[in-house]
């Protein structure tokens, strides 16, 4: 632990900003007190759902930028509890008297400071996706595992009080085999600009902490803040953001504990100029047999004219359609549908979209039982990593001419997903673009060892070494995420 936490004494060290005010607090010796690190817009939440829970206190706030930390204490303050606040997270983890922490930061930081948290004797809630790569997915895993911590994701379609039921009734067999399940995530995502140099970084913010274990460079977008999704070092795109929510009700109704073999995507950055790196549009087939999965990202609204209205399939814009011998569910968080083959309503499981997913992670930090918890720490790692699959197989494709796409596409081994990009072809050529100029990415499939978690290929040009290549990263020292956790 003091290597792993003291290193880089001199790195942004406890910049700390400590607002103590004296509280009238509930004194009860087992209350779980609660460090929330990232506390801008998903950590804002989380203060408030925290704080509502009995038997929880919210003891401090991390966050590298000091004006959030300042205007997110007020709120203690005011009602007279006792917060402190850090900008460094090695510094809550030497803090003995808080029990558990709360992770919303970016993505790239979510592993390492889970594993950080994990030697350092606390349970951690951590938001989706747990990782920023695959292979620190897994480190998650381990640490969780070997330091006997509760680990809890952040996807929370898993409290979701009518997916529940949902998927007990489609498990226990009354639509008959499953064939396949589609992910769909459309969510309207703007362009966030061009700049024609290095921008100014908020005085507030420690830039080096916020970058952490990636590359330290200067900021190449408009904003430092949300942006940040659409740029590989940092991100993973939609389908990491939003969409791991919808690939985990994948993998929940799969009920796989392993990576798909196979994957395969194909899309692109469509309708805009802008310093994003990640699709907008995407496209992806995950093998896995007997049941496949069909992924789908689309972030342009459903024709150049709706300004922010979105495509659906089957009234589905952000959810998930289960195909079954027998009918279909088709909804999302909130519950949703049973539909018989001819679309007529069967039963529906409405939804609360999971609003007791906190409440699940205290209680198992208080039962010392991973089992009681709805999302454990190994399907976080899944459905995180079948995304980053997806993204690295588009990471190595080509711009490719339509012949060479339609190959592509009828190499598919599923008809559905198939028409699926018809249907992408349909809604780009709404929104003015134009396949014939504007080059479809067409990415190479990839075989996957689920047991190493590795990507494999023969040939000593073998596109596998590179997509091995983005399963990790280059880690910036101190942040480093360690082979042996």
């Amino acid at each position: 632990m003091k290597g792993s936490l003291a290193t880089a004494a001199g790195v942004g060290l406890a910049s700390s900003l400590t607002a103590r005010v004296r509280a009238n607090v509930k004194g009860a010796n087992d209350d779980i007190r609660v460090a929330i690190v990232g506390i801008r817009d998903k950590g804002n939440q989380h203060i408030d759902d925290f704080r509502k829970i009995d038997g929880v206190r919210v003891v401090a706030l991390c966050d590298v930028d000091k004006d959030i930390l300042a205007e997110r204490a007020k709120k203690f303050a005011e009602s007279n509890e006792e917060i402190s606040t850090y900008t460094d997270v090695r510094r809550v983890l030497d803090d003995k008297d808080i029990d558990a922490v709360v992770i919303a930061t970016p993505n790239h930081w979510h592993s390492l400071m889970t594993i950080w948290a994990c030697q350092a004797g606390k349970d951690v809630y951590v938001e989706k996706p747990i990782s920023h790569n695959i292979y620190e997915g897994r480190k998650v895993v381990e640490a969780a595992r070997k330091y006997n911590r509760i680990v809890q994701t952040g996807t929370q379609n898993r409290s979701d009080v009518g997916l529940i039921p949902a998927m007990e009734y489609i498990h226990s067999g009354n639509l008959g085999k499953m064939l396949y399940v589609h992910g769909i995530c459309y969510r309207r995502r703007k362009s966030i600009g061009k700049v024609d140099g290095p921008q100014p970084i908020p005085e507030s913010v420690d830039y080096d902490l916020w970058t952490g274990p990636a590359p330290l460079g200067p900021l190449m977008r408009k904003s430092l803040h949300y942006d940040w999704h659409w740029v590989w070092a940092t991100g993973n795109g939609d389908i990491c953001n939003q969409g791991v929510h919808e690939m985990d009700v994948c993998l929940w109704a799969l009920g796989k504990t392993e990576l798909a073999p196979r994957v395969m995507s194909l899309g692109g950055r469509f309708g805009y100029d802008d310093d994003g790196e990640t699709s907008n549009t995407m496209v992806s087939f995950l093998d896995y047999k007997p049941v496949p999965i069909i992924f789908e990202v689309r972030g342009l609204p459903k024709d150049k004219n709706a300004g922010e209205a979105m495509d659906n399939c089957l009234g589905v814009r952000v959810g998930n359609i289960i195909r079954c011998e027998d009918g279909y569910f088709a909804g999302g968080r909130g519950g949703g549908w049973i539909y018989d083959n001819d679309d007529n309503k069967i039963k529906q499981f409405p939804g609360d979209g999971g609003g007791t997913h906190q409440e699940n992670f205290i209680d198992a930090v208080r039962s010392r039982k991973v089992s009681d918890l709805r999302a454990p720490v190994l399907g976080g790692h899944l459905s995180a990593a079948l995304c980053h699959m997806a993204n690295i197989s588009y990471q190595l494709g080509q711009k490719s001419a339509p012949e060479r796409v339609r190959e592509a596409v009828n190499e598919i081994p599923l008809e559905y997903a198939q028409k699926r990009w018809e249907s992408v072809q349909e809604h780009l050529f709404l929104n003015w673009i134009d396949l014939a100029q504007t080059r479809v990415t067409v990415g190479p499939w990839l075989d996957m060892d689920p047991d190493t978690e590795r990507f494999v290929g023969k040939g000593t040009y073998s596109v596998s070494r590179w997509a091995n290549d983005l399963a990790t990263r280059n880690y910036r020292k101190p942040f480093v995420v360690p082979e042996v956790v």
